[in-house]
């Protein structure tokens, strides 16, 4: 019994510290994501301002 505790135990901290990891990653994936989407929005208004696109 004692070992199925201690096996419990090292699975449960091992999900624990994985889970911040993976949140993390995800989070600075997004961030990049969403960084390089805003330069070619912000990119592509510039070239159509810039080429004299009527914004009717």
């Amino acid at each position: 019994m004692k070992h199925l505790l201690l096996i419990k135990e090292i699975y449960a901290e091992a999900f624990r510290n994985l889970g911040s990891a993976i949140v993390k990653n995800y989070f600075k994936i997004f961030t990049w994501f969403c960084l390089i989407s805003f330069i070619i929005v912000l990119y592509a208004f510039i070239f159509r301002v810039a080429t004299g696109f009527a914004f009717d």
